[in-house]
């Protein structure tokens, strides 16, 4: 049985910068809330009342700032500091002393799911497995860690990322160990890119005759990787977890239609409102039209624009764009322009400043 987690909440972001320039991915918003927090919800969804948070020197206090200690979704959370980013399997090794001898489940905090967590852990249990991946079908696996499983579920090989994959199947951020991974990964080597690989430790499982089965996802998967997939998440976590509320204040000639959040103290003057959408508290939307698929922050101002498929995050400025797409815009930043005809799309990090 499944008693904790281990979340890691670490790693560089290169692939979105500009933004893990002053944050870890896993606190970008989508719909408004932390990744993270997806992440968090799924534990408690599985009955799990501990998580051990695996976190970078620079980011760990920020982590524990916003997540806390797990009061508000009803677990206990611990912090374990990984200094530098030396693999999944070094982040489980330097959490030895959270896990103890307890199976566990692993799973990536920068990740969005839609399935059934607790089948995946009833599987475990059923098969007594000592490892248990969750895997999804790709179309490029030589970007993945890649799984060769059999009909049965028993998984026969692992690849980190290879040339020439033997399977389609990657290996999709959410593992379920035994305490019989802390051996294999005190056998395995650092890889030619210097970390410890959880792929390798799996694969030292097999070669060590233990019990290694693959699960099948049902559901979607999604890798925050780069600005599209965080965008893609953004409309995911809008379609399947976001309800609509309006906390807001409406004039009479604005319209609302769709699926939609509105936070308190916001005021909409004069404007489409086009679901699904996501505002936060004490924002101001006037003469302009939102969405569909657009998250703002707190504290934001939209005038005279229209934007659709993108993240603003809190205390931004917009106005005067005839059309903002496909975006990411980052806190503090303040956009301002008075020519109305070009489509605009931006990547901008926080506390920047566009004019003309």
């Amino acid at each position: 049985m499944i008693l904790k987690a281990l979340i890691l909440s670490g790693g560089t972001g290169t692939r979105l910068r500009p933004f893990t320039f002053t944050t870890t991915k896993q606190l970008l918003p989508v719909a408004n809330r932390p990744l993270l927090f997806y992440i968090i919800d799924m534990v408690k969804q599985a009955g799990i009342k501990s998580a051990g948070i695996v976190v970078s020197t620079e980011w760990g206090n920020q982590v524990k700032q916003i997540v806390g200690d797990g009061s508000q979704w009803g677990i206990t959370v611990e912090y374990i500091v990984q200094p530098d980013p030396t693999g999944l399997a070094d982040a489980v090794r330097i959490s030895r002393h959270f896990l103890d001898n307890s199976p566990f489940m692993m799973v990536l905090g920068d990740n969005l799911y839609k399935f059934n967590v607790n089948k995946l852990l009833n599987q475990f249990d059923v098969f007594k497995a000592d490892a248990m991946v969750l895997l999804k079908g790709v179309q490029s696996p030589s970007g993945f860690g890649i799984a060769v499983m059999q009909e049965d579920g028993k998984i026969t090989d692992v690849q980190e990322k290879p040339r020439q994959p033997r399977s389609n199947l990657a290996i999709a951020g959410i593992y379920l160990f035994s305490p019989a991974i802390h051996q294999a990964i005190a056998e395995i080597k650092p890889s030619q890119r210097g970390e410890l690989e959880i792929s390798d430790a799996i694969q030292q499982l097999i070669i060590s005759r233990h019990k290694v089965y693959g699960y099948l996802l049902d559901g979607w998967w999604l890798d925050t990787g780069n600005k599209d997939d965080l965008l893609k998440a953004n409309r995911a976590a809008m379609d399947e977890y976001m309800q609509p509320v309006n906390s807001g204040i409406c004039d009479t000639a604005s319209q609302i239609s769709g699926k939609v959040a509105i936070g308190i103290n916001t005021s909409v003057e004069n404007s489409k409102i086009l679901g699904p959408v996501s505002i936060a508290e004490n924002c101001v939307i006037k003469n302009s039209q939102i969405g569909p698929y657009v998250s703002l922050g707190p504290e934001t101002i939209v005038i005279d624009v229209s934007i659709e498929n993108s993240i603003v995050l809190s205390n931004v400025s917009i106005k005067g764009f005839h059309s903002i797409n496909s975006s990411i815009i980052g806190k503090k930043s303040s956009l301002d322009h008075d020519d109305k005809q070009k489509i605009n799309s931006f990547s901008i990090g926080d506390c920047s400043k566009v004019n003309f």
